[in-house]
């Protein structure tokens, strides 16, 4: 499955819409978590335990999106998205959303190029 930012994808053309696909993720760290974060929190810098979290569950959101799509009969989703909230103070909600497509390649696209190598560079194999 491609995802991507962007409205379109190189060398690809979209040959039918399916439609708004997401998925949808709510969190909340443990006790424990909260309270390590907590006493981080005082000391400032980077809450790994957060970050983490976060991290896990935007995975997880993109998973769900890209179930969804495939449920509808996509091969790609585009003008992917992310968006999150909180939830009563405690718990974390991420979406991941997009438009499902199909994607078929662009026989009319030019092929990429491939730059030369920078001076000094070994060759390629």
């Amino acid at each position: 499955m491609i995802i991507a930012t962007a409205p379109y994808i190189a060398g690809y053309r979209v040959a039918e819409t399916k439609g708004q696909v997401f998925g949808l993720v709510v969190r909340s760290r443990g006790l424990g978590g909260n309270l390590i974060a907590g006493l981080r929190s005082i000391v400032g810098g980077e809450i790994h335990e957060y970050t983490s979290l976060l991290e896990d569950t935007r995975r997880q959101a993109i998973d769900r999106m890209v179930q969804n799509a495939t449920l509808v009969g996509a091969n790609a989703v585009i003008s992917m998205r992310f968006d999150s909230s909180e939830l009563a103070g405690t718990m974390s909600e991420i979406v991941a959303y997009g438009t499902a497509v199909v994607l078929v390649p662009d026989a009319s696209a030019t092929p990429p190029t491939i730059p030369p190598p920078a001076p000094g560079a070994p060759p390629a194999e």
